[in-house]
């Protein structure tokens, strides 16, 4: 679904002494089955952004469209529930949320209160499970039972049961060590592929965005600072530190050699192998590359 934002504002506390506009005359556009990552530092309005996407919040001013869904001030959208059927929000540390007595019970719980039938829902656990990277064991345990990791897959497959169409990742990888952020975001690349998914990622790491975005939107005090590709956007170190934002370490990499031997290498969002292997061509050529 396609997801437009026209003009959007949003202030807490609206008419208060705690009055607070988190984000400010917003507008962006965000196409079916791109993936996306919003980026910005703490109180840029990525929080407020993102609950406007399955109707968490409303807008103060202007207008949230998502696919045929529009979300106005002061006006209830028809078929709320649907619209969250259709957006699946993966929130911060998601097994927090857990709560039923078996993990097959806390995956079918989301399914159950969209109205789907049991032989549906049973359908798509049995085709998450392994999605997710869990056994079919663990079904009939307690997710209490489980490892931290492990409960996170659960949460993650109770929002996936819904079958939505888009994805919102709200720093999906916090807490994991290395291995497991990159296992993480591997999995939800594939299924953004494999399910033809839009996912718009929330992040603080340049690494994912640069990796798995098509598309890089940051924001800064509520408002759109740059958009663009990942390569274009966030090669631009100067521009990204006037928001405490640095460019990727490749990039980062890729600008102290140059600066050191004197070799233009430009930015394709290049595997680290193939940056070797172009660098190793370079430097055994003995050319410069400017």
């Amino acid at each position: 679904m396609d997801i437009t934002f026209n003009n959007v504002s949003y202030i807490y506390q609206a008419k208060t002494p705690f009055e607070h506009k988190a984000i400010a005359d917003l507008s962006l556009f965000i196409p079916s089955g791109s993936f996306t990552a919003v980026i910005g530092h703490t109180g840029s309005g990525k929080s407020t952004l993102i609950q406007h996407l399955n109707g968490l919040i409303r807008p103060t001013e202007g207008e949230v469209t998502i696919g045929d869904y529009h979300l106005k001030p002061n006006q209830k959208p028809n078929e709320l529930k649907s619209l969250r059927s259709r957006v699946g929000v993966v929130f911060q540390y998601p097994e927090h949320q857990l709560f039923e007595e078996t993990v097959r019970k806390d995956i079918a719980f989301g399914p159950e209160n969209f109205g789907a039938q049991e032989e549906e829902i049973n359908e798509r656990i049995e085709h998450l499970t392994p999605v997710v990277g869990l056994s079919e064991e663990l079904l009939e345990r307690s997710p209490f039972e489980l490892s931290g990791g492990q409960m996170r897959r659960v949460a993650i497959a109770g929002v996936l049961a819904t079958n939505p169409e888009v994805l919102v990742l709200d720093e999906p990888t916090a807490g994991l060590d290395p291995r497991g952020q990159r296992e993480m975001m591997d999995m939800f690349y594939d299924l953004h592929n494999q399910e033809g998914l839009t996912t718009i990622l929330v992040t603080h790491s340049m690494e994912d965005a640069v990796k798995y975005a098509d598309n890089v939107i940051i924001l800064n005090n509520g408002t759109k600072y740059m958009e663009g590709k990942p390569e274009n956007v966030l090669t631009q170190r100067e521009a990204l530190q006037k928001v405490q934002l640095d460019v990727p370490e490749m990039v980062q990499f890729i600008n102290e050699f140059s600066e050191k031997f004197g070799y233009h290498i430009p930015y394709r969002r290049q595997s680290s192998a193939e940056l070797a292997n172009e660098i190793r061509q370079i430097l055994k050529g003995g050319r410069s590359n400017e």
